[in-house]
């Protein structure tokens, strides 16, 4: 069992920043790939971005490639989103999710774990 809980999100003017957090209860195995995932309303929960540790590899959703990072702390069981160059357009609730994949999964359905969520509000 996973437990994850995000922390960080807030209400941002255009372009700024936001550093979300996504940590982990007790013991993550670094073998977990970690997922943030953004839902509007009236919208499906779409990938941002993913990291897989064992693999090194990274996922990018287009319209936030070159703005947001993705990075993780093993020692912390912590993941964490940095986000810079904030649009309107990012407004949702960003979620944390994990999951022991063969492959860095993008999609939702891939991710067992899921923590409750944050909301970020990006002000034009």
């Amino acid at each position: 069992q996973v437990q994850l809980a995000e922390s960080g999100g807030g209400l941002v003017q255009a372009g700024g920043s936001l550093r979300l957090s996504c940590a982990a209860s007790g013991r993550t195995f670094s073998s977990y790939d970690i997922a943030w995932f953004r839902q509007a309303p009236g919208k499906e929960r779409d990938i941002v971005a993913a990291i897989s540790w064992t693999r090194g590899s990274t996922y990018y959703a287009d319209s936030v490639k070159g703005r947001f990072t993705i990075s993780r702390d093993n020692a912390k069981n912590t993941v964490y989103l940095q986000m810079n160059s904030l649009k309107p357009e990012d407004t949702a609730v960003y979620y944390c999710a994990a999951s022991m994949n063969a492959v860095l999964v993008t999609t939702a359905s891939g991710y067992k774990y899921w923590g409750p969520g944050t909301q970020v509000a990006v002000s034009s």
